[in-house]
């Protein structure tokens, strides 16, 4: 058999993602959305070379893993047109603007989509669902000692959360079905695994606080002002 390749071990401190920002010539807007513009970069490369870049801006996200005393976590099955398919999720939602509070959004979140309010939170992954294509970052919070919340006023299921199914699913049941492959969304099957991890780990009580620093948005905000100075 041969030899593995003799790569470099990183270190504990070496495992973060790290900002960078390499310079871009020109920016054009291809497309413009509801919620998303697709956008085009000419991007110069350390070397002074050319790239051309297409991809998605986007406000970011958050879900919420309910974590219920029986064991139980809230699901969402929702039809998404993109995809083809209804999927089950846990609650989640776009932030609302640059600014808004990420622990306010995913309780606002629960309360619309589950009907649920909760004591506890804690963040439990931060994700870039598809970093190759699109800007969108995404916060997943656990939330226990669940209670029932009634609905935010002013809030008015339409489209496909007109038709989203709200249900109860075993945690166990839920790890099995992702690592099966029945379950596909990137916040259930993020969400779900960290979940499984920091509870097999015994380090439910070291998740990060609510207001734990999220990276990602200071970074956005700095790129999209960058863009916006060449529009």
């Amino acid at each position: 058999m041969p030899e593995l390749p003799q790569l470099r071990l990183l270190a504990d401190d070496e495992l973060a993602d790290l900002p960078m920002a390499w310079p871009i010539a020109a920016h054009t807007v291809l497309g413009r959305g509801a919620i998303s513009d697709f956008v085009n970069d000419d991007v110069i490369t350390p070397d002074a070379g050319r790239m051309a870049r297409q991809y998605t801006l986007h406000p970011g996200a958050v879900g919420v893993i309910a974590w219920d005393e029986a064991d139980r976590i809230a699901v969402v099955r929702q039809y998404r047109h993109p995809v083809g398919f209804q999927l089950s999720e846990p609650p989640a939602g776009l932030l609302d603007h640059d600014r808004e509070d990420f622990l306010v959004a995913a309780q606002r979140e629960l309360a619309e989509e589950a009907g649920l309010r909760a004591e506890r939170w804690q963040v439990l992954v931060d994700v870039f669902t598809t970093p190759g294509a699109c800007q969108e970052s995404l916060r997943i919070f656990l939330a226990r000692d669940l209670h029932a919340a009634p609905v935010p006023e002013g809030f008015v299921a339409d489209h496909e959360e007109a038709h989203m199914e709200v249900c109860w699913a075993r945690r166990a049941d839920l790890v099995a079905a992702v690592l099966a492959g029945r379950l596909q969304n990137p916040t259930m099957v993020s969400g779900v695994l960290a979940l499984e991890t920091a509870r097999l780990s015994h380090s439910l009580e070291d998740l990060r606080p609510s207001d734990a620093p999220w990276p990602a948005r200071g970074v956005r905000l700095a790129h999209n002002a960058a863009l916006a100075a060449l529009a």
